[in-house]
């Protein structure tokens, strides 16, 4: 018997409601992937899933609930269904009722089409290089670690009010850590890629190769406030999660960084000292992704009843002020402010800036230059401070060259806060988060230079 397609499947669900309305959505998923170790590969591998989600929405007379199920592979449907309404009916009324969205965005895809597909062939042209690599890495007397992985989802989603939205979504990330071999040194480099025709092994070996050169020599620094040039890696981790807090619920009732001082939000204040805006944007080249909202199930920052609705791009900050926050189309009623919806990018950029890392490395006098960052965790909401460590790699710079590595360091810093202290950006490149790249890849940001980067504490952390 054939498998039943994606496409299938929504409208089967779809026609076995008896909710007053459904969303129902279905994710065909394939990856490949290449690990490595030790100067050899060792493992590769492909695999296949589906994720169907049910949204089921029911009136019980006290107002309008909603339930979600969700099930791997190819369910039941019958039971899938009776199992989302059955979760309506136990939930409640929800708070942030809306009606659905029933008017199509445009650029929803081909609906009938198969759904798009990745294979072990993607790194056809990279396995033969990172082999160039490991020969290179021997000669030094050092090893390389890693993986590189490629994923491609395809998303249907279709809905009793007549929605149906189609969506590709691919997205591959490499990570390279070289290593000396008593394990004493370690580095890494990292890139974030659609497709990886873009990827230049050859230039993420010699970005480790260099590091490695660097951190020969050992310096020991005791904590304090450092200037401290943050690589796009880093600053896109500090980032992400300055997005992932811009609630404009939170912010309206005084839970986050971003409320103001007696009420209401701090939208139209100046955040940061340069000129930088903050944005996304569903169509930026090399970051694409979807121009709809695909919700499973409500927060702060989504709403099931919010599903398909259109994601345009929007400015977060604006020439350095705050100029929007997330806002589902329930709070934006009772808040008479425009409803604004997440998008699966973020640029952070200065239209002044134009210096590379390496020029802005040339005009630093004494400072750290760091690598990545990590075990990154929130302190307090109300300012937003972060903490965290530092990672495989933080370098001295003297005269404008890096003269060794130093120790690692717990880091105390509000991303808010260390936008308002920015002295330098420099030009905005792709990017992969290393902290955060599990669930957020498509980044492009600038490296940062902070006069007073605060260093809490020296790590133990190699």
């Amino acid at each position: 018997m054939s498998r039943v397609s994606p496409q299938e499947l929504v409208e089967k669900c779809l026609a076995a409601s008896t909710a007053d309305d459904q969303i129902t959505f279905v994710v065909e998923s394939s990856e490949a992937n290449l690990r490595w170790a030790a100067n050899s590969l060792t493992t590769n591998g492909s695999m296949r899933s589906r994720q169907v989600v049910v949204i089921s929405f029911v009136d019980g007379g006290a107002g309008m609930a909603a339930g979600t199920v969700t099930r791997t592979g190819t369910p039941d449907v019958a039971e899938l269904v009776a199992a989302s309404e059955q979760a309506a009916r136990d939930a409640g009324p929800a708070e942030d009722v809306v009606p659905l969205i029933s008017d199509v965005p445009t650029g929803n895809g081909d609906w009938d089409a198969p759904a798009a597909e990745t294979s072990i062939e993607v790194f056809a042209d990279f396995a033969p290089d990172l082999g160039q690599a490991f020969g290179e890495a021997r000669d030094r007397d050092e090893l390389l670690y890693g993986f590189a992985e490629h994923g491609m989802s395809t998303t249907y989603l279709g809905s009793s009010t007549g929605l149906r939205l189609r969506h590709d979504q691919p997205g591959g990330r490499v990570e390279l850590n070289g290593k000396s071999p008593d394990f004493g040194r370690s580095v890494w480099a990292g890139v974030g890629t659609r497709d990886f025709r873009d990827v230049s092994v050859a230039d993420l070996a010699a970005d480790v190769a260099k590091k490695m050169g660097w951190s020969r020599r050992r310096v020991e620094l005791p904590a304090g406030r450092y200037e401290t040039l943050l690589p796009p890696s880093a600053v896109s981790d500090l980032m992400i999660y300055l997005y992932w807090t811009m609630e404009a619920r939170d912010a309206d009732e005084g839970r986050n960084v971003f409320a103001r001082t007696g009420g209401g939000n701090r939208v139209g204040e100046r955040l940061a000292a340069l000129p930088l805006t903050l944005r996304s944007d569903p169509h930026a080249p090399g970051l694409e992704t979807a121009p709809f909202q695909v919700v499973g199930a409500s927060s702060g920052s989504a709403s099931v009843f919010d599903n398909g609705m259109a994601t345009p791009a929007v400015d977060w900050i604006r020439d350095g002020t705050l100029a929007n926050l997330i806002r589902p189309r329930a709070w934006a009623l009772r808040t008479t402010a425009p409803a604004t919806a997440a998008v699966g990018n973020l640029i952070l950029e200065d239209p002044a800036a134009s210096a590379s890392t390496e020029e802005m490395l040339a005009g630093t006098e004494r400072g750290l230059f760091l690598t990545t960052l990590w075990y990154i965790r929130e302190v307090d909401p109300q300012t937003l401070l972060l903490t965290g460590l530092t990672r495989d790699g933080v370098f001295l710079v003297e005269g404008g060259e890096v003269t060794g590595a130093v120790n690692n360091f717990r880091f105390n810093e509000s991303p808010v806060d260390l936008l308002g202290r920015v002295v330098q950006a420099g030009r905005t490149e792709r990017t992969l988060p290393r902290e955060w790249n599990d669930w957020f890849t498509r980044c492009a940001m600038p490296a940062l230079r902070v006069p007073d980067f605060n260093m809490s504490s020296v790590s133990p952390a190699s």
